[in-house]
């Protein structure tokens, strides 16, 4: 039995999310998102809370949510390959600012440095350099002061210059910051970095490459489902979602079990060695 095919094609920042959410609500038996990052998170924003499965073929600067469920090649080898996916209901993180909606995010979210990065990116940078663009970013900012984030959990509470609440153990596709968080968990992977200016962020980003930075003095690691965050000083501390801009502090990060149908890969769960 074959297959009635539509492709749509994005026109504005949000569109993929309207085409998602339309494609839902008309019955559509699977979404297929093909890009990047931050056209997944837009996909994945029009499909929480529906019953209709969100597909990925890889493409785009990045696309950590392939890396993640290894999902090899380009768009032609993962297409050939759809149908070994099986579907799996799973959490979605959320951001609730104060002020603006609520925003949903698959892979991870960060506050203050890496945000403050994304923010600054210029198109054309990423169009020439892809991932290349962001490290020039990050250089351009070395030296910089950072402000601070009061970040408060259940249980504790620590002030940082950058923050991330990881859903998967990728970050940008290069890097694991997050050691213990898997897509089929419920929760968030918190980490936060010490520093009023970034000159310490060489040394964290080496620390996270030989995997040893939560024994770096000042680091804090913790597992939790809600975070409340806020600046210390007032002003703007912007936030990424998934490696896209999507609002300022204060807010809050948590998390939605089952809140969304995703196609893995069959043995998802013993590749993360939970079988």
């Amino acid at each position: 039995m074959g297959h009635e095919i539509t492709a749509l094609a994005t026109e504005r920042s949000g569109h993929a999310t309207e085409l998602a959410r339309s494609a839902a609500a008309s019955g559509a038996g699977l979404v297929i998102a093909a890009g990047g990052d931050g056209t997944v998170n837009e996909v994945m924003n029009g499909l929480v809370g529906t019953e209709t499965p969100l597909a990925v073929l890889p493409a785009g600067t990045a696309n950590v949510l392939a890396v993640e469920m290894r999902i090899q090649g380009g768009i032609r080898q993962a297409a050939s390959r759809l149908h070994e996916l099986v579907p799996r209901r799973i959490a979605a993180g959320v951001f609730r600012p104060e002020k603006g909606l609520p925003r949903y995010f698959l892979l991870m979210a960060g506050a203050g440095f890496d945000a403050d990065i994304v923010r600054r990116v210029r198109p054309a940078w990423k169009r020439r350099l892809g991932k290349g663009a962001y490290w020039l970013a990050s250089l351009s900012r070395m030296g910089a002061r950072l402000p601070q984030i009061e970040v408060r959990w259940k249980g504790g509470q620590t002030q940082t210059g950058f923050a991330v609440a990881s859903r998967v153990r990728n970050y940008g596709g290069d890097l694991e910051i997050a050691r213990t968080i898997t897509l089929l968990d419920s929760d968030l992977e918190v980490t936060a970095f010490p520093g009023g200016t970034t000159w310490p962020y060489g040394l964290y980003m080496g620390a996270v490459v030989m995997g040893f930075h939560t024994r770096l003095p000042g680091v804090i690691s913790m597992r939790g489902d809600a975070l409340e965050l806020r600046p210390v000083n007032g002003g703007g501390i912007y936030v990424q979602l998934d490696g896209e801009l999507a609002g300022q502090l204060p807010g809050r990060l948590a998390t939605e079990p089952a809140a969304l149908t995703l196609l893995t890969p069959a043995d998802l769960p013993s590749r993360y060695g939970l079988d």
